[in-house]
This record gives structure tokens, C-alpha cells and sequence, in this order.
């Protein structure tokens, strides 16, 4: 069986996260697996019984974190196959290297270690930038449902992964899925000059893309229907502005611009920071 692996802690974030991946579990049939990440010397043995009895303590606001959210999934994921466990590491690489087998990693934006004013936690950017598996960033939940999961396409290998993850989730929930694709306006660059647009060929590849990527999709997706879109704009402009009336937003790590070597593009960082709804972070094969 699938399983979706969510990183809980205290925060009101976490239980936002594991409501989201909770409902998610529901329509795949997939298994959740709860895990709370504590210091390493908590978790050691120690033959001195105070030792043992002040890491329990100190360990203790963690297992009570994993047994609310528990309960909390159970009454949302009726039936599905959750376990939870406290694993010693440190957050971020503790999810990322134990997400390796999981269908999915699901955070939430900030810990309960947040900084006041913070726009995103470094766990979430770290397992959004190093995770293997699509991961889910979750901030609080939407009031409203829109029905809409929202894809960015620019023709990178990230992107057509991001599309299929997309797809799966836009027909699971019985969604419409907006494939957006955005043209680059010209950029200043000083002294009142602009980085030239795209020019008249490379702007028709690119709606080329955008339309075999939808009809591919429509194969293999009959009973999904899919709406592409081409805006001219700056891209996490344009995906921010589309994302508020998105359940959610899915995004390739890094698009077709980025430096090579780079694990999580401009793009994929804004959308972090920016999208009014949950993102999804997929990453090339």
C-alpha cells in the first residue's frame, strides 16, 4: 500500500498539514505515516533511571503531538492505516530521508520552532528543496473549495512530472486542472533598457509544449478536464495571482531557466512563500 509521510509537531501548521494529507489518503486509499523528529540524545539509552526519566519528559510534548494528530486523521481518514512514530534527527533530513519510500512528504509552512514574522519554515524549504517524492507545503487550510488544481508548465522535466502529479490529484478530487504556461514580459535592466522578450518562434514552441502536454494528458486522463492558459507576465507573479483561486498549486523544482545544479528554482521558492493555497514541489526523475 501507498503511504503519505507527514512531519508533525506543536504547530497549528502541522495539524493543517496532516488534515491535508489526510484527505489526500482518503481518495488514494493510501496509508498515513505520522512522525515526530526529536534530538538524538533524547532518544538514547541511558543506564541512569533520572537520565531516562528527564528525556521522557523532555520527549514527552512530541509523542502527545503525534497521538492529537492520530486522532485527528483517524476522524478525517476513516479507515486508513496510520502509524506514528518519534525518530531521532533533525527535521528536515529525518523527513527527506525517510520520505525515500513514501508516495508523498506533507509539511507544514512553519514548525513550532517559527521565527515571529516569518514567512517559511526552513524544514519546509529544505524537505521541498532536497525530498525525492513530491512534497507538499501546507499552510492553514482554505475556507473556500475552488475545485481547481493549478499546474506551471514551461517544458523543463520538472514540469512534465509536475503535470502528471498534477493530473493524479486534479482526478482523484474530481477536479478541472489549469495547465498555465507564462510568456516572459521584457525586463529592465538599467538605464531605461529591457532584456529583449521572447521572440515570435520561441514563444510559438512554447504554446507548441503547452498544447501536446495537454493532449497527451487528455489520453491518458479521458474524464479529467484540463484548461490551458497562456499568460504574459513575470511567472511567480502570475502563478501567485492564480494560486488564490487554486486548491492547489503544482510546481517543478527548478524550470527551464534555472542554473544547472540548482535543487529548487526562484520560482518554486516564491511560490513557498507566496501561493495563497498548499504547493506542491516535484523534482525531475
Amino acid at each position: 500500500m501507498s503511504e503519505i509521510l507527514v512531519g508533525v509537531d506543536e504547530s497549528e501548521q502541522s495539524t493543517a498539514a496532516v488534515t491535508w494529507a489526510a484527505e489526500e489518503a482518503g481518495r488514494m486509499g493510501a496509508g498515513l505515516r505520522l512522525v515526530n523528529a526529536a534530538g538524538p540524545w533524547l532518544l538514547a539509552e541511558s543506564d541512569d533511571p533520572r537520565v531516562r526519566e528527564a528525556r521522557a519528559w523532555l520527549s514527552q510534548d512530541g509523542r502527545d503531538a503525534l497521538e492529537r494528530a492520530a486522532a485527528h486523521a483517524r476522524g478525517i481518514a476513516r479507515g486508513a492505516a496510520i502509524r506514528t512514530e518519534q525518530l531521532p534527527g533533525q527535521p528536515a533530513g529525518l523527513l527527506v530521508e525517510q520520505g525515500r519510500a513514501a508516495s508523498m512528504i506533507v509539511v507544514g509552512s512553519h514548525g513550532a520552532g517559527r521565527l515571529t514574522g516569518a514567512f517559511l519554515g526552513s524544514v519546509a524549504l529544505q524537505v521541498a528543496t532536497h525530498a525525492t517524492v513530491p512534497a507538499v507545503v501546507v499552510r492553514e487550510p482554505g475556507s473556500i473549495p475552488y475545485a481547481e488544481i493549478l499546474v506551471g508548465v514551461d517544458g523543463s522535466p520538472a514540469s512534465d512530472r509536475a503535470i502528471d502529479f498534477a493530473c493524479d490529484v486534479a482526478e482523484r478530487r474530481g477536479a478541472r486542472l489549469r495547465a498555465l504556461l507564462v510568456l516572459d514580459e521584457p525586463l529592465p535592466v538599467g538605464g531605461g533598457a529591457l532584456v529583449p522578450p521572447l521572440d515570435e518562434s520561441d514563444a510559438a514552441d512554447r504554446e507548441r509544449q503547452l498544447a501536446e502536454a495537454v493532449a497527451g494528458r487528455r489520453e491518458r486522463h479521458p474524464d479529467l478536464e484540463i484548461v490551458p492558459e497562456i499568460v504574459a507576465g513575470r511567472p511567480a507573479r502570475v502563478l501567485a495571482g492564480a494560486s488564490a483561486r487554486a486548491d492547489l498549486l503544482v510546481v517543478g523544482s527548478r524550470g527551464r531557466g534555472g542554473f544547472a545544479g540548482l535543487l529548487l528554482g526562484s520560482v518554486g521558492q516564491a511560490m513557498l512563500n507566496r501561493a495563497h493555497c498548499p504547493v506542491a514541489v516535484v523534482h525531475p526523475a
